[in-house]
């Protein structure tokens, strides 16, 4: 696994403490029905999409930047995209490909998750990379952007020859792993209490 990418702080001190324990980690697992099969799965999956990642961020990165209202949040004062900025989060938005798939469901990956979802919230957006650009990424679009990048993943699981058991296999366990995430990533957005 690549680690020489810049903000990329997993398994650091730099990444926050997430406030999750992994006694809740383990239960919501369980609600997403999250299995060790899954985790199997998503392994197989990390080795069929680790040599198609260029790919799969060209068709999500289309698929923001087609969408205004989405690309506003990589965009600097002047309402220009930040390309600089663009091309650092995708950098650990490929990386964040093969933790999905390959990375133990452990502390460490609690945190990065924390990790990532302040840098979406106003808590830390914009610091990693020292931006301008708007300093929030509403919840709303966190939970959205679930279907684009569950969804469309399928194809790239279909490109190498696995028959179509274990492509929807490998499918089910990617759809399961990214909602557990955007659960994860909605803590720092709930009030006390709340989440």
């Amino acid at each position: 696994m690549q680690t020489q990418i810049p903000g990329y702080a997993y398994g650091t001190a730099e990444a926050a403490r997430s406030p999750v324990s992994l006694e809740e980690l383990e239960k919501l697992k369980q609600a997403v029905g999250f299995t060790p099969e899954d985790e199997q799965y998503l392994r197989k999956a990390g080795d069929v999409l680790e040599d198609q990642i260029e790919e799969v961020l060209d068709l999500w990165y289309g698929f923001v930047g087609s969408v205004p209202h989405l690309l506003y949040y990589f965009t600097g004062p002047d309402g220009q995209p930040l390309q600089n900025y663009l091309e650092a989060v995708r950098k650990r938005f490929g990386q964040w490909i093969l933790d999905t798939c390959r990375r133990p469901y452990d502390q460490q990956w609690l945190d990065y998750q924390h990790e990532i979802a302040l840098r979406h919230h106003r808590a830390k957006k914009n610091q990693t990379d020292g931006v301008r650009a708007p300093e929030h990424v509403p919840l709303r679009y966190l939970i959205a952007l679930v279907a684009p990048i569950a969804l469309t993943i399928k194809p790239f699981l279909a490109k190498k020859g696995h028959n179509p058991d274990e492509v929807e296999r490998m499918h089910r366990a990617w759809v399961k792993a990214v909602v557990l995430q955007a659960a994860l990533w909605s803590y720092p957005y709930a009030k006390e209490g709340d989440w």
